[in-house]
């Protein structure tokens, strides 16, 4: 397939820049992979969707500040790092602008001191890898040097920043949200635990490599960078226990369906572990665990966009979003969310 067939227009009012007033309050497009239907309904129905014995998967991940804003030591110009992964005790993986900036050798300085950056070399695909130096803890220090790294299509200032981490989120380590848990409260998630649904916890640190554009206009040219997962043994056995009993595996969100379908066997079991994660799913792919997936509405020719199409199918997918536009429902990250069953 190509890049252009996920092409669609969006106006840009309907790009959201806020989140909606309270979490389970967004709008809610219910999506058919099988005949195409859709219904139209608010997050907080999603219970009504969610049968005794199901198995939602949610991505606990939590954002870090990882945006740091700094000056070169020895010229005093402005940077830009974006921590994306670390890859070995302070070393990490950052997006630089400007990059022609960031070159091997090169120091830089953020929050007036309170941490430095030396770069050290250049990743694959361009990326720095540069090696952190602080006083005392790594997070008390990120607390104070970074800021949290909201997409660039959000341009409104976001007064609480707990809006931009979901109400499960524990462990740190992401550079954007995991969007679709943005619209659990934790009330709903009791009352989905009380409806006998079962809840596995997994972990993968959201780079923004899953958001980078697809540059290449054949899918099998595009390469997608690497993001770390964990699975635990109690969450595989959660999943493992849904599976076996015949009942759905319900993924929230793709960063979610990207760790099950990593570890998934043939018959879609799964198994702990941690590693990363290079999957790129798009039509053509058959899923071996996911069911159903609960996701926000993505950008076009974007691999979220691409992964979606490949569980409902690419037509119905691009009709949905064209009566989502139509009846103005909020895109991206802010945005209002989709359920595909």
């Amino acid at each position: 397939m190509k890049k252009s067939d996920f092409f669609y227009n969006l106006p840009e009012e309907l790009i959201a820049q806020h989140p909606s007033e309270k979490r389970d309050m967004s709008r809610l497009l219910v999506l058919d992979s099988k005949t195409g239907a859709i219904e139209h309904r608010n997050f907080y129905n999603i219970t009504e969707y969610l049968d005794e014995g199901d198995c939602l998967v949610i991505n606990d991940t939590r954002v870090i500040p990882a945006r740091l804003l700094g000056t070169s030591e020895k010229t005093g110009g402005g940077i830009e790092f974006v921590l994306l992964k670390k890859i070995d005790g302070d070393d990490w993986e950052v997006l630089a602008r400007p990059g022609k900036k960031a070159l091997p050798g090169k120091k830089f300085v953020f929050g007036g001191g309170i941490m430095t950056a030396e770069v050290i070399g250049i990743a694959r695909d361009g990326n720095r890898v540069v090696r952190l130096a602080y006083d005392g803890i790594f997070e008390e220090a990120l607390d104070k040097a970074g800021v949290l790294p909201l997409p660039p299509y959000i341009t409104e200032k976001l007064m609480d920043t707990e809006r931009y981490q979901t109400v499960y989120s524990r462990v740190n380590g992401s550079a954007a949200a995991p969007t679709a848990g943005l619209h659990f409260t934790e009330e709903l998630i009791q009352s989905i635990s009380e409806a006998g649904v079962s809840i596995a916890k997994v972990t993968l640190h959201v780079g923004l490599g899953t958001f980078r554009p697809v540059k290449t206009e054949n899918l099998t040219d595009h390469f997608m960078h690497s993001e770390y997962y964990e699975i635990s043994r109690e969450a595989a056995d959660i999943i493992n226990k849904a599976k076996l009993g015949g009942k759905r595996i319900i993924s929230v969100g793709t960063t979610s369906s990207r760790v099950i379908e990593s570890v998934a066997d043939s018959r879609g079991f799964v198994s702990e572990g941690m590693g990363e994660t290079d999957i790129f799913i798009y039509p053509g792919y058959r899923f071996k665990s996911v069911d159903c997936l609960i996701t926000n509405f993505h950008l076009p020719e974007s691999t979220l966009l691409m992964m979606v199409s490949a569980l409902a199918g690419r037509e119905n997918v691009l009709r949905a979003y064209e009566e989502a536009i139509a009846k103005k429902y909020r895109f991206f990250s802010f945005g209002d969310a989709m359920f595909i069953k």
